[in-house]
């Protein structure tokens, strides 16, 4: 399983969160609460989320050649959809596990 993982700050984490979890949920069996967030896309490929005061930590855990780089960008180019008062600026992830 690979793994990526990206650090977001925004005062605004918990919000993003939640909304990214409930625009899953029409598609997925998504399961949230106030902190933390997981959306299952597909056999071997699931976002854990964490948020805080401080931001929101994605976490994408796919199986190998599960084209991570893609992932990436659905899954921020979708944040950034629900962040648009803000700028996020750079969003960089970092091979993890």
């Amino acid at each position: 399983m690979a793994l990526s993982t990206a650090r977001v700050a925004t005062p605004n984490g918990r919000r993003y969160m939640t909304q990214l979890c409930k625009h899953w949920a029409h598609k997925f069996e998504v399961v949230y609460d106030e902190t933390q967030g997981l959306v299952p896309f597909a056999t071997g490929r699931r976002c854990r989320m964490a948020a805080d005061d401080r931001g929101l930590t994605l976490t994408l855990e796919l199986e190998e050649g599960g084209e991570m780089e893609r992932m990436q960008d659905v899954v921020i180019d979708h944040l950034k959809r629900f962040a648009f008062r803000e700028d996020l600026g750079e969003v960089v992830w970092t091979p993890a596990g």
